[in-house]
């Protein structure tokens, strides 16, 4: 029996660590406690251990007949992104970081119906907004940048341009092994524009002989979830592994809203009804395959991938409730192929460099040809000409392609230079299904980005460490713009864009279990397909839309300590933005009472907050915590936009944006409850949200019309894992107190739901 534990350079326990015999199939996996045992023949070994985020580390060993030999090891951090240290479940710090970053990790959460979205919520600063249930649109909000200011990545991959299909929102929780949130200042590495921050999902990259992991969940408004995980790493080094999934709801859940009177044509915007929704079914369906060589010496990774997803989706409302559809829907589907590459010290020694490359192809169409119109009643009047929106059966065809390029090497144990480069080109081509033959724009839809990043990092001691950095941005649009003031005559324009950023950021390890993190960044975030080119259905895009800058500044307090079964953890975070030509969401009234979003450049807004996290545990027992998020983000423009007529909204808050909120939750685990390998898990969670403005505030803060009220949703979840977690079964019951909820323009989320899971999970 060899047997011992595996630790960080800190002495924390590693869990999920792979340790295994090189040359054999035997091997392990650590526990909660950094623990492993492996049982083998008498002999001599090289045991490898290997863990994200630490360096692979090699020993000799030999193991007695009848023996029992123990072996601790501690891993060093690796200079790779992903520097992770747990400190508390189900927060973890990217401790060695320099950068305002925190992990989530997600092994609490995988017997729940949770998706990634649900899980980024348990991190500071975030709130997760949704317009509707199940498949509805999604934006993350960051320190008071939402949307498009965050930044998607998997495993450092960009995910810009992947389609609906494959959103957070939709894929399961189960798919991560934790999530990581970089706010505001971003590391080179990540190649990335933004100027919120950066999500990145980062995905099981262990060594398993082989196993399966398995759900389906069942729950309100008639909906279904189903997922599966499998694969296998053979002896010769060949891995494989294939996610699938499927989301299916009616969302057909109540909401109190005013309703049109088709005699007289009115909305009485003070009278709400309790409805039901009638035409918001969605489904989706994804699956993700990846094969090939790891663990070679030419290459620690080598895998060719394939994604292809699907979704149906019915479109209830528009941008505001009182808006109703009843026939409008869209349907789409994303094929993606992707190679990646990585090798540490390649050709020389501290050199490692990996390679990414996808190519998406992404078709969505929009079918609106009702020549009826609904109310929230679902009566129906005739329309004057068909299409409940605009008239359209119309087909989106989306070309994406991705490399991302990052080397990393290690000068010496003090001093790391990074460098990334990341290239993405984007062609959109649009077909009208209504004509024969079918019409095609006359001018397609292009653009394309190229960031550049390098940086040097400074670690004189493991209690000090610096990183300074520049970035240089390139974009290219291509596209068609409106000469006549009806939007039906159009001529080719482009442009061609270039910029310069650069910061630093810097992290001290403090005596007393203290440490302090600083970081700022000259930073541009360039527009996005969305932005400039719309969804060609809600949103209007604008192809002269001007990239934003922005100082950032972040300011990091953060204090860890263990003692006997207790840990506690606790920071504290500032953040400064300062903003210019500032790319806002708003409402677009078109003729007919009709909606429509569109994006303007703001000019000028500041950001000042700051986000307070606290969590404690106690042994295996008890883990409970905490957020809470404070942002002032104001309107600082002295005029109006494009004028020189005073701005009312000057020094107000930025409209529809929360700007106070906060969440907790208290964990209890009974371990051994029927047999010592049993675990019984309730979890109670909560999130609130301050009331806020979804347009200006000195318009709407005396008009209830234009508010979003305080929310305070309530959560429950019970779980039962038998067998080490083999088998579970959880219910769950989310807002049992049926309170409203609402998000985006008042938009409203469905109210009390239950929902039940099976999960079972084989292998090693």
């Amino acid at each position: 029996m060899l047997s011992g534990k595996v630790l960080s350079a800190d002495g924390d326990p590693i869990d999920y660590a792979t340790v295994f015999l090189k040359g054999t199939t035997l091997s392990s996996t650590t526990n909660e406690k950094g623990l492993y045992h492996i049982s083998a023949p008498a002999g001599e070994y090289t045991v490898v251990f290997s863990s994200v985020g630490f360096e692979k580390y090699e020993a000799h060993v030999v193991i007695a007949a009848d023996g029992r030999r123990k072996l601790n090891v501690k891993l060093k951090p690796s200079t790779q992104l992903a520097e992770v240290i747990v400190v508390a479940s189900p927060l973890s710090k990217v401790k060695n970081s320099a950068f305002n970053a925190t992990a989530v990790n997600t092994k609490d959460m995988v017997n729940t119906t949770r998706t990634l979205s649900e899980a980024l919520s348990k991190a500071p600063g975030m709130k997760i907004r949704e317009s509707g249930g199940v498949g509805s649109d999604m934006a993350v909000t960051m320190d008071g940048f939402s949307g498009k200011h965050v930044k998607v990545f998997i495993d450092g991959v960009p995910q810009e341009g992947v389609g609906s299909s494959f959103g957070l929102n939709n894929i399961p929780v189960n798919f991560a092994e934790r999530i990581e949130v970089y706010r505001g200042v971003v590391p080179v590495g990540f190649g990335s524009d933004a100027i919120g921050g950066v999500i990145n999902i980062v995905t099981p990259r262990r060594q398993r002989r082989w196993f399966v992991d398995a759900s389906y969940s069942y729950g309100s408004f008639n909906t279904h979830k189903s997922y599966v995980n499998f694969g296998q790493t053979l002896r010769n080094g060949f891995k494989y592994e294939i996610n699938a999934f499927q989301n299916y709801s009616d969302n057909d859940y109540s909401v109190d809203t005013p309703v049109e009177d088709f005699t007289t044509g009115a909305i009485n915007r003070k009278k709400l009804e309790h409805v039901k929704r009638f035409n918001d079914t969605y489904h989706n369906e994804a699956i993700v395959a990846k094969a090939g060589i790891v663990d070679k010496s030419w290459a620690d990774r080598l895998m060719l991938g394939f994604t292809y997803s699907h979704m149906y989706k019915e479109v209830q409302t528009g941008v505001r409730q009182e808006i109703v559809y009843g026939a409008k829907h869209r349907h789409g589907s994303s094929l993606l192929p992707s190679l990646e590459y990585s090798k540490r010290n390649l050709v020389l020694k501290g050199l490692d460099v990996s390679l990414n490359a996808n190519y998406n192809r992404n078709t969505t169409t929009n079918v609106d040809t009702s020549s009826v119109k609904y109310n929230w009643h679902g009566a129906t009047a005739p329309l004057n000409s068909p299409g409940e929106q605009s008239y359209q059966n119309s087909k989106a065809i989306n070309n994406n392609w991705t490399a991302t390029a990052t080397a990393n090497y290690r000068v010496s144990a003090h001093h790391v230079v990074t460098f990334n480069n990341i290239f993405n080109t984007f062609n959109r081509n649009n077909e009208d299904l209504l004509t024969t033959p079918h019409g095609k724009d006359e001018f397609s839809k292009v653009t394309s980005k190229n960031i550049a990043g390098l940086s040097y990092r400074y670690m004189p001691d493991t209690r000090f460490n610096i990183t300074a950095f520049g970035k240089h941005y390139h974009q290219y649009v291509s596209g068609p713009m409106a000469t006549s003031s009806a939007q039906d005559q159009f001529e080719l324009t482009s442009r061609s864009l270039d910029y310069f950023g650069y910061g630093a950021a810097g992290t001290w390890f403090m005596p007393l279990g203290f440490q302090l993190k600083a970081s700022y960044e000259k930073a541009y975030r360039l527009p996005t397909i969305e932005e400039m080119f719309g969804d060609e259905d809600l949103e209007v895009g604008d192809i002269a839309l001007k990239p934003e800058s922005s100082h950032n500044v972040n300011l990091n307090l953060s204090y860890n300590v263990t003692f006997g079964n207790n840990i506690i953890y606790a920071e504290a975070g500032l953040i400064y933005r300062d903003t210019r030509d500032y790319i806002q969401r708003n409402i677009l009234a078109l003729s007919g009472g009709k909606s429509a979003a569109t994006y303007v450049n703001y000019g000028k807004v500041s950001t000042k907050g700051i986000s307070i996290s606290a969590r404690y545990n106690f042994a295996q027992w008890l883990s409970l915590g905490g957020n809470f998020t404070q942002m002032n983000v104001r309107d600082n423009m002295p005029t109006a936009q494009g004028s020189t007529v005073a701005n009312i909204a000057y020094r107000e808050r930025m409209p529809n944006l929360p700007y106070m909120f906060a969440d907790t939750d208290i964990n209890f685990y009974w371990r051994g409850l029927g047999r010592r390998s049993n675990v019984l898990t309730v979890s109670y969670d909560n999130q609130f949200t301050h009331s806020f403005c979804y347009y200006s505030a000195n318009i709407g803060s005396d008009n209830s019309d234009y508010m979003v009220p305080n929310q305070f949703a309530h959560n429950l979840t019970i779980s039962y894992g038998i067998k080490h977690g083999r088998y579970n079964l959880s219910l769950e019951c989310r807002n049992f107190t049926n309170a409203r909820l609402y998000d985006n323009f008042s938009l409203q989320k469905a109210g009390r739901a239950f929902y039940g899971k099976i999960r079972v999970y084989f292998g090693n």
